[in-house]
């Protein structure tokens, strides 16, 4: 029997990626999803015999019980992801979904003897780096976002976890991830940069020597991957940083690379302050790389020519 999987926010940016990527591999994939901004990245792996969809909400504990049978593995991105989108729900619902709702699915598996529990945290944790070096896995945290305050929230309820768990959770903080997907995001600022560059020809850029750090969503599946296959005494109750050592790079850094492939962009700085996720950070992933052998494979830059190529075919649209 295959390895059977259970995703969380499988119909999101990051799950739909993810369902093609173990589908091909031979496991078997359980989506668990709301379906709050539709299910159309999933139509391609319907007919898929080790595919299966389930819609409920990770709030709802009760519903979601019955779908944990047999399962192995459990991969948790559901969560209200991002700055504005945890302005737009409020405090409330953010933890809500974000902080209980991964509290519903971690004891779930427990429940169910899953044996691994991948939780999808982020980079946004460590918020500023005064000294300017990048920050590891023990770096203090500073949270400029409540989206950030409740993933450290998360984090926390997961590591507290007792030893004897017999699901092992491990947290995977990703950097800004770019690149296509069945449903691909575009308030995401690689991804949002080029679309504007390509369709519109000008950019406007606030902060520009702010830092931020970037991964391939390719590049994701493969991390995912790599810690489902890992053994466990490699990850249990153990942070990863996912991204890759030259990806880090200021805004101003991503548009010059944008513009060596649309020429004729026009770019507009400004300075401008405002609240908000205020990140400006660098990162290190030596850690991913010297524990589990993983290494990023696709460079921004490439990624950048890809998106651009895409965005010009007019396969990839913003629609």
């Amino acid at each position: 029997m295959p390895m059977k999987i259970l995703i969380t926010g499988g119909a999101g940016y990051l799950g739909s990626h993810l369902c093609g990527e173990l589908l091909f591999r031979g496991r078997a994939v359980t989506v668990v999803d709301s379906l709050v901004h539709g299910g159309n990245a999933l139509l391609a792996y319907r007919t898929h015999p080790d595919f299966s969809f389930r819609k409920a909400d990770v709030r709802d504990r009760e519903t979601l019980r019955p779908f944990f049978d047999g399962v192995d593995a459990v991969v948790h991105l559901a969560a209200v992801v991002g700055y504005p989108a945890c302005s737009q729900a409020g405090e409330e619902c953010s933890y809500a979904v974000n902080l209980e709702g991964t509290k519903n699915v971690f004891e779930l598996a427990e429940e169910a003897g899953a044996r691994r529990f991948i939780f999808a945290s982020t980079y946004s944790n460590y918020g500023t780096a005064p000294d300017g070096l990048p920050v590891n896995e023990d770096s203090p945290l500073s949270p400029q976002s409540l989206y950030a305050e409740t993933k450290i929230a998360a984090e926390r309820y997961l590591l507290e976890r007792p030893p004897a768990t017999v699901c092992a959770p491990v947290i995977l903080r990703f950097s800004t991830v770019f690149g296509p997907s069945p449903r691909t995001r575009f308030d995401l600022i690689i991804n949002q940069f080029v679309w504007q560059a390509v369709t519109e020809k000008k950019l406007l850029v606030y902060q520009k020597e702010y830092n931020r750090s970037f991964v391939h969503v390719d590049d994701i599946g493969r991390a995912i991957l790599a810690v489902l296959d890992a053994p466990e005494d490699n990850v249990r109750g153990r942070i990863f940083n996912v991204g890759r050592n030259d990806g880090n790079f200021t805004k101003a850094g991503i548009v010059a690379l944008i513009a060596r492939e649309v020429p004729d962009l026009v770019v507009e700085y400004r300075d401008l302050s405002f609240d908000g996720d205020m990140r400006d950070v660098r990162v290190s992933f030596d850690r991913i790389e010297r524990t589990l052998g993983w290494k990023a494979r696709v460079t921004v830059p490439e990624g950048v020519r890809q998106m651009v190529e895409l965005i010009r075919s007019g396969m990839l649209r913003n629609v």
